[in-house]
């Protein structure tokens, strides 16, 4: 992983030279796996971001805005009582693990000075954060609970005494001379990037192949040189943070990565990248998990109707040649002398045709001719009056299926709030049952939340889902103001809040439309933009569904970035 040893390091540095001699002013706990720390620090607040998803585990300074539970979780509850109010006095890292302390100082209930420790683990799925009394050694409480019974070394549990994990008894890179690095490799046994993980701490596979890649032929000469200079540069702390984007993954570092290619990003700051490296990514896996049942229903539903439509399709082909079965009756009529009954078939002249070519009429043996030749007339009939019905049906069916369509899209884009919303909205329209009423409740003046955007001066809105499209588009959003929307696509809405906006502002909101739209990977989306004066809802039209006209189109190309450069 790139939050290795040495990339924590880097990190410790640069929470430390914000953040130390600051005092915890907040303590947010957005998501079951991730704490957000408040800190007043340097003049301004800033935000420190602990998690231990199991997928995207790393500390840092954050930009992004989470928000918060209505009640927050207990161990949340703890992290106030004991942390609010104290000042972080030191902010370090434990040799070259993946393990940050803060240590904190305040008073506690009673007034008496308090000195704590705020652990956080980075180590994947096993992460952890956890308050420890310092002057004691005991833990205190912790994100994840851990007992004897999962981890034979040690228990995290409130009570405990705080046992670091076990060493990896591997040297300290930082400390390794060149002619340490000749000791511990065997040039002749292959796989030195491998080697070098083995035996020294804090590195990762991907900084240990750059060292081999900068060796070039990696010799005995060339190998020490390289692993040198990368351990210069991170003693005297040259970091230039870095995300290389190649065609199959990202990876991001706090040196440029030459070995993997492609195309690299820099960034002011370790915290800047990793808010770029994981904008979006840990929000649409919670996402995910929230969605599961969600996206299957979704799914079922598209299906349905996508197989209702087809096997409509066939009915209405075979009921709009049912002019066949008058011709049949007919026929048999005029040659019921003919026919008798316990017949199976009967040939007869076609005289409609000008070459009078036979026809053969299949005979139900058990019924008269005159009753078979009734049938086909009755067949004739039941199909000619059943077209109107069934392309009434195919309507209906095709309405469902665009709504699903745009439903599937949006849980693509969409936040955990978003999801909530779409689920309230599935209920209200009849296709979920409410199973809690308690969970399904929602206050009756509670307005949905929009995505802000910003463009020099002039504000952009998106709605993420149908309850925030309709929201925007016809509450919100004044008159004159532009809307814009993908021309024939499922998305979302978007208004520009400007009368008159410029070229390029509209420009950069039809990208928004094309970001959270079907055709978000797509290339030259068309957009279409109009005043929203000609947007209108049908009467009974399903929600987030509209017509509009008097409209113009562009073409735009989506990408994250814009949408990271616009966020307000």
């Amino acid at each position: 992983m790139s939050f290795d040893g040495l990339f924590t390091r880097a990190m410790a540095s640069e929470i430390s030279a914000n953040l130390k001699g600051g005092r915890i002013n907040k303590v947010q706990q957005p998501f079951s796996n991730e704490i957000v720390l408040i800190v007043r620090a340097n003049g301004k607040n800033q935000k420190l971001l602990l998690s231990v998803h199991p997928s995207y585990a790393r500390i840092q300074l954050t930009q992004e805005t989470y928000e918060n539970p209505k009640e927050p979780p207990m161990f949340c509850m703890l992290l106030r009582k004991h942390l609010e109010g104290y000042f972080i006095e030191n902010i370090y890292q434990v040799e070259t693990e993946r393990m940050i302390v803060l240590e904190v100082k305040g008073r506690n209930e009673i007034g008496d000075i308090s000195y704590k420790k705020l652990i956080i683990e980075i180590m994947g799925r096993h992460s952890n954060v956890i308050l420890v009394d310092q002057e004691k050694n005991t833990i205190m409480d912790s994100i994840k609970h851990v007992s004897y019974a999962v981890n034979s070394h040690r228990a995290i549990l409130p009570g405990y005494e705080y046992i670091a994990p076990p060493a990896q008894e591997k040297r300290n890179p930082l400390e390794a001379t060149e002619e340490d690095v000749l000791k511990t490799i065997d040039f002749n046994g292959g796989k030195l990037d491998k080697q070098l993980v083995q035996h020294f701490s804090g590195l990762s596979p991907l900084f240990s192949k750059e060292i081999i890649y900068k060796s070039g032929l990696a010799n005995r000469t060339t190998l020490p040189a390289a692993f040198a200079s990368a351990m210069k540069t991170v003693k005297n702390e040259q970091y230039a943070p870095a995300i290389m984007i190649t065609e199959n993954k990202e990876y991001f570092y706090f040196v440029p990565i030459e070995h993997v290619g492609g195309e690299v990003k820099n960034f002011p700051s370790l915290s800047e990248m990793l808010d770029r490296f994981y904008f979006g990514k840990a929000e649409r896996d919670r996402v995910k998990q929230q969605s599961n049942d969600l996206e299957r229903f979704i799914q079922n539903e598209r299906d349905k109707n996508s197989k209702k439509i087809s096997k409509l399709e066939k009915t209405l082909s075979e009921a709009e040649t049912a002019d066949k079965y008058q011709l049949l009756g007919e026929l048999l009529t005029a040659n019921l002398y003919a026919a008798k009954k316990g017949m199976e078939k009967l040939e007869v002249i076609n005289y409609y045709d000008p070459e009078g070519s036979s026809m053969e009429i299949e005979l139900n043996p058990r019924l008269t001719p005159s009753e078979n030749a009734q049938k086909y007339f009755t067949r004739y009939q039941k199909a000619k009056n059943s077209i109107d019905i069934i392309k009434e049906q195919i309507s209906i069916a095709e309405t469902e299926l665009e709504y699903f369509e745009a439903l599937y899209h949006q849980i693509l884009t969409a936040s955990p709030k978003d999801i909530q919303e779409i689920r309230e909205e599935l209920i209200e329209e009849g296709y979920l049952r409410e199973r809690q009423k308690k969970q399904a409740k929602k206050a009756q003046n509670a307005k949905p939340v929009l995505d802000q955007y910003t463009y020099g001066d002039t504000e952009i809105l998106v709605g993420k889902n149908n309850k925030q499209n309709d929201y925007l588009t016809n509450k919100v959003a004044a008159r004159d103001e532009i809307w814009l929307h993908t021309k024939d696509i499922p998305g979302s809405h978007v208004v520009i809040r400007s009368k008159n906006p410029s070229e390029e502002t509209i420009l950069q909101a039809a990208k928004l439309a094309a970001y959270f739209s079907k055709a978000r990977q797509s290339s030259s989306v068309p957009v279409d933009f109009t005043l929203v004066r000609h947007v209108k809802k049908p009467s009974g039209a399903k929600p987030g569904f509209v017509i509009y006209d008097n409209q113009q189109t562009v073409y735009v190309t989506p990408d994250e970035e814009t949408v990271i450069s616009l966020k307000k």
